[in-house]
């Protein structure tokens, strides 16, 4: 079912490494042409140049999606180089260690800043396009957590940013369906992923190192799953969790 998605637009947030850097190969792969949002521009130039002759294309665009200056004007580009958006994956987040009570609120803030604003910018200016264009079958993947359902301890608002998430997701769908709209909404919600998330903590690092964990190819396979489903299937929420997982 990944046929239908052949030449058309994909936007993926956070593509220098990692869950997105994964998404973006196979969405190419399979004949998607796809606009890469991250901040470290030597790490998009060579996704691009790793991805060039693939089935589909893969562009990268230095942004940084907290600022709404910055998600304004690559879905200018995008609209204006490209066309529309069809698929929006909002894969972007960080996640800070340390305690509510301990750390500074400048961090706490770059937390709710990416993982829960950044995806209400994304996913707006998304949906506006889509409908702009007559794009009702369009489909927005939002990369959350077993975090957005679950309490985890030491990192400070990382799981309030991604219960927003899980929030985010059914107030989106619900407004869909008012609107009568056959635009799909989809939340993903991995466990302990080896990623270079956790490379800035150390606490979570040694913790992930002791673990069973997923790859970033275990969460690609997921969202692949949800955007190859028929027209009348909605994958809401997913848990991906690696065996034996403790919360």
């Amino acid at each position: 079912m990944m046929e239908k998605w052949e030449g058309k637009i994909a936007i993926v947030t956070g593509t220098s490494s990692g869950i997105g850097r994964a998404i973006a190969v196979r969405l190419v792969e399979a004949g998607v042409k796809v606009v890469g949002l991250a901040r470290r521009e030597e790490r998009g130039r060579e996704l691009a140049a790793y991805l060039n002759g693939k089935k589909g294309e893969f562009h990268h665009i230095t942004a940084d999606v907290t600022k709404e200056e910055d998600v304004l004007n690559a879905y200018r580009w995008i609209e204006a180089n490209l066309g529309p958006v069809h698929i929006l994956v909002n894969n972007a987040g960080n996640v800070k260690e340390g305690g509510l009570i301990d750390t500074d609120s400048s961090v706490l803030r770059e937390v709710f800043e990416l993982n829960t604003l950044s995806v209400c910018m994304m996913t707006k200016d998304a949906v506006k396009m889509m409908r702009a264009h007559g794009i009702d079958d369009g489909h927005i993947v939002h990369i959350n957590s077993v975090g957005g359902h679950v309490i985890l301890n030491n990192v400070n608002v990382y799981s309030a940013s991604k219960h927003a998430v899980t929030v985010l997701t059914e107030t989106l769908r619900r407004e869909l369906n008012a609107m009568g709209s056959q635009i799909k909404i989809s939340s993903v919600s991995p466990g302990v992923v080896d990623t270079e998330v956790y490379d800035n903590t150390v606490e979570l690092k040694g913790m992930v190192e002791k673990m069973t964990t997923l790859k970033a190819e275990d969460v690609v396979d997921t969202v692949i799953f949800i955007l190859s489903r028929p027209p009348h299937v909605q994958i809401h929420d997913i848990f991906v969790r690696p065996v034996n997982q403790p919360f």
